[in-house]
Order: structure tokens, then sequence, then C-alpha cells
């Protein structure tokens, strides 16, 4: 059963609708059909999203629209309140582009209706564009994210190269979103790849559109999608220090741009590509503690541990805080504060 490239996939769309009114996820940021969606909650939910599962944004999502329930809100936020509010969340050029997004959209006085309005903001890229012109513009534009591909990459037994894969599936998608419900039939594609259609295991014989599906018939659906094999992580070191006086922690706030820009840390040496001696902030009593590894995008890290006591309380470049108050750690230095016994309040 192969599908006819001159009617790609015709007759998925109201399967797939059908599908999900029975069977959509209750999430957050949704709302019942024909109540209309607010840009700045689909934006908001959007760029969390980008590279983190719904379980782990749900409660960022919740604790943001508490905190700042409006984009004009957000955008008079201060950087370090929103930056600490997003620590543990992940890819932090994210929350900077979050803030400056903000501050454009309120200074515009609402955000752009469009698709080619939305991706002339700081953050938002075709797919993000895509989710909130459909989403909350009722525009008739694709949102194609992973989830998505996935299930076209299926649907086609797409075998050419994975660039072309994905072009042809934009144009495909783009084709198929439906007039009446272009924000529905992007969820449904979200849904379905996310709960039916997953990248192991997938459970065809719940798939609304499995009678379509060229890489079911062919009996190998978790052959696709062909992407290309990722290269190994370069791996980067460090020396992360932990110091305390009197029940306080030593803290610095890392420059405003480059990685982790602008949050609040612990300090440490630069990270390289090979081992180098440490220099101590301060002279003291060290212990190694032990070793943390933290994956990032492009590299995985390994931190030695450190930890002091010092009563020299006069150090350059940072501040102090109470042990019992120290919150908002991005991820790899929580996981060093915990390997020294303290309880940051982290959020993952």
């Amino acid at each position: 059963m192969r599908v006819k490239s001159e009617q790609p996939l015709a007759g998925i769309v109201p399967k797939l609708l059908a599908w999900f009114d029975r069977s959509a996820r209750p999430l957050p940021w949704r709302r019942a059909p024909g109540v209309k969606r607010d840009p700045y909650l689909v934006w908001l939910s959007e760029i969390m999203l980008q590279q983190t599962t719904v379980p782990h944004a749900a409660p960022y999502f919740a604790a943001f629209t508490s905190r700042w329930p409006t984009v004009e809100a957000l955008a008079a936020a201060r950087d370090e309140d929103v930056m600490q509010a997003w620590a543990g969340l992940g890819y932090y050029a994210r929350a900077r582009n979050l803030l400056k997004c903000a501050r454009e959209v309120a200074a515009r006085g609402s955000f752009p209706e469009t698709e080619a309005g939305l991706r002339t903001l700081p953050g938002i890229g075709p797919y993000t564009a895509g989710a909130i012109a459909a989403l909350a513009f009722g525009e008739r534009t694709p949102a194609v994210d992973g989830n998505a591909e996935r299930v076209f990459a299926r649907l086609l037994a797409a075998k050419e190269d994975w660039a072309t894969a994905k072009k042809r599936i934009g144009v495909l998608a783009r084709e198929l979103v439906p007039a009446d419900r272009p924000g529905a039939f992007a969820e449904a594609l979200m849904d379905l790849g996310a709960t039916v259609c997953t990248p192991r295991k997938p459970n065809c014989p719940a798939c609304p559109v499995a009678a379509q599906c060229a890489a079911l018939a062919e009996g190998e659906v978790e052959r696709y999608p062909i992407k290309p094999e990722k290269t190994a992580r370069p791996e980067r070191f460090g020396t992360v220090y932990v110091l305390r006086c009197s029940g306080n922690i030593w803290v610095v706030r890392r420059p405003p741009s480059g990685l982790l820009g602008g949050m609040l840390a612990l300090p440490s040496t630069d990270w390289s590509e090979t081992r180098q001696d440490a220099a101590a902030p301060t002279d003291a009593a060290w212990a190694v503690l032990g070793q943390v590894r933290h994956v990032f995008t492009h590299f995985s890290l390994r931190l030695d541990v450190w930890c002091a006591q010092t009563t020299d309380t006069d150090l350059p470049e940072g501040f102090w805080t109470p042990e019992e108050e120290i919150e908002g750690l991005p991820t790899v230095f929580a996981k060093a504060a915990a390997l020294a016994g303290l309880s940051a309040r982290q959020k993952r």
C-alpha cells in the first residue's frame, strides 16, 4: 500500500481532526474548541516547549503566568528575575530572547497577527511563528515540529536525505492545513507524534491515519525518519567552587551574553577542551568533593567540585547569599551545590 504521489495523503485531515477531538491532551496552555487563544500564552508555551518536554515545561508555564500574566508584565520584569525563574529549564538563550521579544511586543502594543510578522520578533523561528499564527490568530499556516516531521516522514516513507525530506514535508503540510481549523490541525499532528507515532514502539493500531502510512505498509515504521548519524559531542572540563562563610555561599552573576548568560552561578574556571590546573578564587583549605557531569547541546561538561570554608568576606566579582536562600541556579551548578550538601531550590 503506497501513498500516491499525485495525491499525497489525501483524506488524512478529517481523520486527524476527528481523532484530536476525541483524544486531545489536556495541557495547561490549551483552551476548549472555539475559545479564542491569548497569543501571549501561546507564545510563552511554545518558547518553553522548544527542546523541552511537556511535563517539564508545565510547572514553569504555571509559575510564569502567575507571576507575569501578560506580555506587558513580563516586559517590565527585571532581567535577573526572569533568568532566575527560568533556571532549570535549560537553553538559556531562550530566556534572553523571551525578554527581548516581550519588550518589543509591549512597545508595539500587540503581537503581529501573521506568520511573516511573527518571524520578525526575537527568538521566533519558522515553527514557532506558524504555531502562534495558527493557534492564536487562525491563519492558515503550518506548524511542523519534530513530532509532525516524524509523522509525515512515516506517512511518506521518506527515503531522501533528511534536508530534502524536511523541505518536502514543509510544502506538503502547508498544502494540507485546513482553512477552518489550522490550530487544531497543528495540535493534532503534535499530539499524534507525542502519544501514538512515537520514536520507539509506535502504537500503530491506535493511529487514525494508519491506512495511509507507507512506512507501516512496508513493515518498517521505526526506520523513519531517516536522519544523518549524530556526531559525538566534544567534552570540556573545568572546576567549580563551593565557598562557605558563616552560613553563606559565594555566588557570581555570569556575563550577560554567552552560555548561561546573565544567570546566577557558582564561581568556576573557564571550561576548556583539556584539563587545566585550577586556581582557586581565594586561599582556603580546599577539599575536592568529586565531579559532576552535564550535557549541553554542543558539548558535555565535567566539573571537579571543590569546597572550602573561609573568613575572607572581601572577594571580587560576586556576593554572599544565605545557604538556605540559594536558588535560581542553572542545573549544572545545582548539581555541584547538591554534591556539597546544599539544597539549592532548583526545579530540576
